[in-house]
């Protein structure tokens, strides 16, 4: 599951009485996905590169853009693409400085 605001149980809460909103939330065991570098950046950046490989053109048939895409999955496929992450710690912590605490003395 992702992390969107709407997956808490207080949204159940909102929406079903209390017992009917726990008795839900019961039922369900979630796991949250990383807020960063999670399959869904991962999703998007293989969305973006279809969008500029195989349809950054006009296609008005539907069964063109499936074969279309279908061929350009075989051919990611049979290159072993992969996302490559550049982005390490020690650049987060120089990039995302305002978000770490600093102690001073």
């Amino acid at each position: 599951m992702d992390n969107l605001n709407t997956h808490v149980p207080g949204s159940l809460y909102e929406m079903f009485a209390p017992d009917k909103a726990n008795a839900l939330w019961d039922r369900f065991e979630f796991v949250y996905t990383p807020k960063h570098g999670s399959w869904l950046n991962m999703a998007e950046i293989e969305l973006n590169v279809l969008g500029g490989q195989c349809l950054n053109r006009r296609i008005d048939d539907i069964g063109f853009v499936r074969s279309e895409v279908q061929a350009w999955q075989e051919f990611r496929d049979n290159k072993n693409a992969t996302v490559n992450w550049r982005f390490t710690t020690p650049d987060a912590r120089i990039k995302l400085s305002r978000l770490y605490p600093t102690f001073d003395e």
